[in-house]
């Protein structure tokens, strides 16, 4: 069933030459347009105007369905907010795991409803805090966790079984999975009460963030061992969450970052079978994590192709017979990227323009970003503006009274189908290459972001974007603002605390413990289990990695030209 039949399509297409030979000619010549080439943020074309015409071979029951109905272009649930507004979450952690919990507790007082985790730069590499490397930056851009203890001082108080925790944390993913697990536990939380994420996205790591301990092969295999601990021990944990957000943010346009993470999950889906699950036992609970920048029009798009893309790939090439596993929930985190420190109030207005994208695009969790993130960790005062911006676009906005209300745009529909068709090459493109693990290995994703990249930082320089407040729009003087210091009193404090731990602990069933992970990791056991109990006698963050490097080896990333 084509939207509009084809004699009317031919009518339209006939009027619109009319219009363009008359009406918009004359208009041509007395006010031209701004530009010779308007175009999205990621250099697609656009058009002047869209009509049917532009939508000759669209099937709405194909490709626009009902909300929470195959192919879930309008959303996956069939109320979306009418029913359920989506997780509010503010990205927090800093200093030790006390500072970090009181942010919680503020957050929660306020009317977050999940919280979201970031660790500084030693936990996010596997290193402890007194380790050399960790020197001057514990602490300092998020909060710091060694031990089971660090954890379950970072959750204390807070109700694990009403509330949701996603954790900011890839290479040492198991290492802090398990420890979550054991502080809850400890807590007297069981481990079907507890629901949250891990983001365990190494793919995106070896492509665009950088920050690794292992190969990708065997960080692989890790992930493996986390999906079968997590399908038969954590019902509601999502032990991946397949980050699109850190591809975007290395400088990847909105196309390659749809692409690129749609094949992560497709590697990640064939990591989980090759382990011998089921698909249906473990795919309802993959989650993704996208950005949204600020065209707004090309993110909604963006968003609405993934779930179609996504709910076609899971029943067609996956077979996936669970309906749930053909879901693509997501959720958003406003582009640090795209903040600015000249004229940082600015922000505000940036982060409100992408939040409403987000949930035009059908989220369901979404991270605002604080208007001071460029110069340090948010204060308390730029996390609330932050939480109101959701808040009013949630209860002021009437975007919330219905599903989908962009669904059937001519620009909208254009778009999400220039989107899908571009993805889907890429996509393509990957599995000639052999899988997106092959790929990483080639540097193929990796050179297509720095082209990408490389060009944007062109038009910028040539003023075909505006940024406003760094290319266009200055001013002479900026305004300061308050900003988040960290004492460095928490790195000597958690030196001190890392180094108790190994002092007090059973010295022989930590080295046990230790010893079994090796044995499972050399034997190609799973170690999942064993991580547990090296988190449970006391053994560090750092030990448990550093089984892993010896294990494993260290990656080194080739020179990518």
């Amino acid at each position: 069933m084509n939207l509009i039949d084809p004699k009317k399509l031919e009518h339209l297409r006939r009027e619109r030459q009319r219009w363009e030979a008359t009406t918009l000619k004359q208009s041509l010549k007395s006010q031209p347009e701004r530009v010779e080439r308007f175009s999205s943020l990621s250099d697609l074309p656009i058009d002047r105007v869209y009509g049917p015409e532009d939508l000759k071979d669209f099937d709405p029951q194909r490709e626009l369905g009902v909300p929470g109905e195959y192919p879930y272009t309008r959303g996956v649930h069939p109320t979306m907010y009418r029913g359920r507004l989506w997780t509010m979450r503010q990205f927090a952690g800093f200093g030790s795991a006390e500072d970090t919990n009181r942010r919680f507790h503020y957050l929660l007082e306020h009317g977050q409803t999940g919280l979201s985790v970031a660790f500084d730069m030693p936990t996010l590499m596997g290193y402890d805090s007194d380790h050399p490397r960790a020197l001057g930056e514990v602490g300092r851009e998020g909060v710091a966790i060694d031990t089971a203890e660090d954890m379950a001082i970072l959750l204390r108080g807070l109700p694990l079984d009403r509330i949701t925790t996603s954790m900011t944390i890839n290479a040492p993913a198991n290492v802090l999975l398990a420890m979550y697990v054991a502080a809850a536990e400890s807590m007297g939380f069981a481990r079907t009460q507890i629901g949250g994420t891990t983001q365990t996205d190494m793919l995106k790591e070896f492509i665009a963030q950088k920050e690794w301990i292992v190969p990708p092969r065997p960080s692989m295999k890790l992930i493996q061992d986390m999906l079968v601990f997590g399908t038969r021990e954590l019902p509601k944990w999502n032990v991946i969450s397949i980050s699109g957000y850190h591809i975007r943010e290395a400088g990847a346009t909105a196309v390659q970052e749809l692409a690129f993470t749609l094949a992560d999950g497709i590697a990640y889906v064939q990591a989980g079978t090759e382990a011998g699950l089921d698909v249906d036992e473990f795919a309802p609970r993959l989650s993704f994590f996208f950005d949204c920048h600020n065209d707004f029009f090309e993110e909604i798009a963006k968003f609405r192709a993934a779930r179609r893309l996504w709910a076609r790939i899971m029943r067609e090439r996956f077979a996936a017979q669970n309906p749930r596993s053909w879901w693509l929930r997501f959720h958003t985190q406003t582009a640090g990227v795209s903040l600015t420190a000249q004229q940082p109030l600015n922000n505000i207005v940036r982060v409100a323009v992408q939040a409403l994208a987000a949930v035009l695009g059908g989220t369901q969790s979404l991270h605002t970003n604080s208007m001071d993130e460029t110069y340090a960790l948010p204060t308390e005062q730029a996390v609330m503006v932050a939480l109101r911006t959701q808040q009013i676009i949630a209860h002021e906005s009437g975007l919330t009274n219905t599903a989908d209300p962009l669904g059937g745009a001519y620009f909208v529909e254009s778009l999400t189908n220039t989107m899908e068709e571009r993805a889907e090459a890429y996509i393509q493109k990957i599995d000639d290459l052999g899988g997106m693990v092959r790929a990483v290995e080639l540097g193929y994703p990796q050179r297509e972001i720095a082209e990408a990249s490389y060009h944007y930082q062109q038009q910028l320089e040539r003023k075909e974007q505006i940024i406003v407040g760094v290319n266009e729009f200055l001013v002479p003087e900026e305004r300061r603002i308050p900003l988040l210091r960290v004492d460095p009193e928490v790195e000597r404090r958690q030196i001190e605390r890392v180094s108790r731990v190994r002092a007090q602990r059973e010295s022989v069933r930590a080295g046990r413990a230790l010893g079994g992970l090796k044995s499972a990791a050399d034997g190609g056991g799973n170690t999942m289990y064993h991580v547990l109990e090296c988190v449970k006698a006391g053994c560090t963050l750092g030990e448990i990695c550093d089984v892993f490097r010896a294990v494993y080896g260290e990656y080194r990333e080739p020179a990518i030209i």
